[in-house]
């Protein structure tokens, strides 16, 4: 690993020396298993740490990362260069060629998700604010302009908008829906009526059609541990236009990581995000449009959870997949009882759950229990 790592320095001197002298690498840090890296440089006229991604195939074989940065890469500068956002880190320099990125080191902001899980949510509230918040402001900033970022992305090789709304999750979605067939629960009658206003609204989204990263989950954005928060957004390799309540969903769905995320009282979390949405869609401040296009959102990501249920039902007894898996059937029910939307797949979610916990009698707590599931208990592997 260190030989591929000096290799892509040797990259990273070359595209710095485009500006000026070549700078002297002196010192890195491999920050991710495969293709990231923190570099300290010496040198006039350069930063002196950059962040430095790279592509290399995936070590199933199976896939490659070539598109992702690409991605990433048009994505990054539609937000600083035609944007102006300081949302995100800015590309220092890139080869796409190469598959290299040079990105601004964020440090010393760390992610949100290492502090919740150090300190507890009830200490990084106002973080925790930040963080919707500039999931809104992202949204916001970038609807109605999804002719630009794809004019830049498909400068830099084929993309398919139409698969970025929904294309990543259908097959995973259809594959839960069949999971649950299996165990006895398939979704029929009224319940499957509201699925299809479900798909209906995420494959065309209208006025929340936004940009998103992909992966709107607290790991993926990074914020001072004290003081001003000054979010920063990050990963951006499946990046693309969507429905902008996808991005609301880790806000009242606990994602892979947690098993409870507390609930979207008034003034928390959730009422950021939704205020900072409705800067730029103001469709945002109409209940009941609202409340359908995110109980559609958070049910479509239900769904998607459900094609483990197989895999997860032959685990042992406490892992807390099973856990996980009931949180998110009853969490994606509150929030659409909680919006008057979608009563049906509400009704049918609670169902399901219900029999997960009879058949699973260790995932039959009270996950609504604060003293025992405080807000943003970290899901054990």
């Amino acid at each position: 690993m260190a030989a591929e790592v000096i290799s892509q320095l040797g990259v990273v001197r070359s595209l710095l020396s485009r500006h000026g002298p070549a700078p002297v690498v002196a010192d890195w840090q491999r920050l991710e298993p495969w293709t990231v890296a923190r570099v300290r440089l010496e040198g006039a006229g350069h930063p002196r740490q950059v962040i430095v991604k790279w592509g290399r195939d995936h070590p199933d074989r199976t896939r490659t990362l070539t598109w992702r940065l690409r991605t990433e890469l048009a994505a990054l500068r539609f937000l600083s260069d035609d944007l102006g956002l300081r949302l995100a880190p800015r590309v220092v320099a890139a080869d796409p060629a190469a598959e290299v990125i040079v990105l601004e080191d964020l440090f010393p902001r760390t992610p949100l998700d290492q502090l919740l899980r150090a300190e507890g949510a009830t200490a990084h509230a106002e973080r925790l604010a930040a963080f919707a918040g500039a999931r809104g402001e992202l949204n916001a900033a970038t609807a109605g302009r999804a002719a630009v970022y794809y004019a830049r992305r498909a400068a830099l090789g084929p993309v398919d908008a139409a698969a970025d709304r929904t294309g990543r999750w259908v097959g995973l979605r259809a594959e839960g829906i069949g999971q649950a067939a299996d165990f006895g629960v398939a979704v029929s009658g009224p319940a499957e009526s509201e699925l299809v206003s479900v798909l209906e609204e995420l494959d065309e989204p209208g006025p929340f059609l936004a940009f998103s990263n992909g992966d709107p989950e607290a790991n993926n954005v990074l914020v001072h541990a004290s003081g001003d928060p000054d979010p920063r957004l990050i990963d951006f390799e499946f990046a693309g236009y969507t429905h902008a309540l996808s991005d609301a969903v880790c806000l009242h769905v606990p994602g892979p990581a947690w098993l409870s995320i507390g609930d979207a009282e008034a003034g928390g979390p959730a009422d950021a995000y939704r205020r900072a949405l409705a800067r730029g869609v103001p469709e945002a401040e109409d209940d009941r449009r609202y409340g359908f296009g995110l109980a559609a959102a958070c049910f479509s990501y239900m769904f998607v959870r459900l094609q483990r249920l197989g895999a997860v039902d032959g685990r042992p007894p406490g892992d807390h997949s099973r856990l996980q898996l009931v949180a998110t059937l009853e969490a994606a029910a509150r929030t659409a009882a909680a919006h008057g939307a979608l009563p049906h797949l509400a009704g049918w979610a609670l169902r399901t759950s219900g029999l997960l916990r009879r058949r699973w009698p260790d995932a039959d707590l009270d996950l609504t229990d604060p003293a025992s599931f405080p807000a943003y208990s970290p899901r054990l592997r």
